[in-house]
């Protein structure tokens, strides 16, 4: 559906704003306009299979909640069993009938990502989507068993070990499958660090590295969706505006109180998340989206990647995570 022109200035201004646009205030006005994207049909997602990861609380486990009511198979790939259960146990409760799958994995541990890909593709020929919602924000400088900064490890590369591991099972349905990598609003304040990915130089500072590996994200997306392109798999990256989630309560606690009242709660966080994964057809590949609306990768000149900025992140992504083929051009 095309979206009047007075639709299109609000919501400019509203993500713009960013005060606006990220919390309860900008969904409810964009809800409200004429041209606001459809919802997913009911049961679009019937017997299709969906792996979530960081399923175990907050955006993963209101993804789960919304895929489960669109009556997909979900697969939550979880850390702490136990918490996970608790989790699957409450949202079959609120969806009787839905099937839900629990699997362990360390997204931050690649020879742990290969390992659960691995049994889950033997398992799950057939996969419609994967949304990697996993997330950490260490309070000081931590790295992976593979000596990768964590953030980055968790944000970025596992996320691609794990996809590439699952090509097959992605690439076997009738339409082709999708990646969704959730984001965050706070890549719009950093720059890509192609010279240090692993956070190596200057002072660390929590934010920082979450938002400069979301950055990554967001520009990696478009060389993976040509990456994956050849199997029909569609790449979508997304921020889910200020929600309320367990991350934010522990390492944010100051920005909680402040906008806590305008703050969104966690399905309204995975809205989009949800959305890019149901509907009818795929969104078009390698974008950024909030909100159901494609929204731009800048908005700050100091932030515009060169072209030789981005090849250079993509040949260490490459030797990060293994990959074939040639650089970026």
């Amino acid at each position: 559906m095309a979206r009047p022109a007075l639709t299109r200035a609000v919501d400019t201004v509203l993500d713009r704003s960013v005060v606006l646009g990220y919390t309860t205030v900008g969904l409810a006005v964009r809800r409200a306009l004429p041209g606001w994207p459809a919802d997913p049909l009911p049961r679009s997602l019937e017997g299709r299979h969906v792996l979530v990861t960081g399923a175990s609380s907050g955006l993963g486990a209101a993804t789960v909640d919304g895929l489960a009511g669109l009556g997909a198979v979900v697969h939550m790939l979880v850390r702490d069993e136990a918490k996970g259960a608790g989790v699957a146990d409450r949202i079959r409760a609120a969806h009787p009938g839905v099937e839900l799958q629990l699997w362990r994995c360390d997204v931050a541990d690649l020879d742990d990502v290969r390992r659960f890909a691995t049994g889950f593709a033997a398992e799950v020929p057939d996969l419609h989507a994967v949304v990697h919602n996993a997330g950490v924000m260490p309070p000081e400088r931590t790295e992976s068993p593979q000596g990768l900064e964590l953030s980055m490890a968790v944000h970025l590369v596992g996320p691609v070990v794990m996809t590439e591991a699952l090509r097959g099972p992605l690439a076997a349905g009738a339409t082709g499958g999708r990646v969704v990598l959730v984001s965050s609003g706070g890549m719009y304040g950093q720059p890509l660090r192609a010279d240090d990915p692993g956070y190596a130089t200057g002072d660390y500072s929590p934010t920082t590295s979450y938002a400069r590996s979301k950055r990554w994200q967001v520009e990696m997306a478009p060389l993976l969706a040509d990456r994956w392109s050849a199997d029909r798999i569609t790449v979508a990256t997304m921020h889910p505006g200020w929600a309320d989630t367990p991350g934010v309560r522990e390492s944010l606690p100051t920005f909680r109180r402040i906008t806590r009242p305008v703050l969104r709660d966690d399905a309204q966080g995975a809205d989009t998340s949800v959305w890019l994964t149901a509907v009818e057809p795929a969104p078009p590949t390698g974008r950024f989206w909030h909100d159901r609306v494609e929204r731009p990768t800048n908005l700050l000149p100091t932030t515009r990647a060169s072209d030789a900025d981005r090849a250079r992140a993509w040949a260490w992504l490459q030797d990060a995570a293994g990959l074939d083929g040639p650089a970026a051009t």
